[in-house]
């Protein structure tokens, strides 16, 4: 009834290989957790610290 032959990866050559690679990236997933997030943490601390030192300056001054 449905063609799914013009769809871009409707259906793999070879499902051995796409199961390698869901498997070897949720390894790497798990070895070193979600890209970007160290750097996301970093950016928290930075401005946390920012609106402290603010925070600071104007009850002193």
């Amino acid at each position: 009834m449905f063609d799914d032959s013009n769809k871009p990866l409707s259906h793999l050559s070879d499902p051995y290989a796409a199961k390698a690679n869901f498997d070897v990236n949720e390894k790497k997933l798990h070895s070193q957790g979600a890209p970007g997030l160290l750097y996301q943490v970093t950016n928290l601390l930075i401005l946390v610290g920012i609106i402290a030192v603010i925070i600071v300056l104007v009850r002193i001054f």
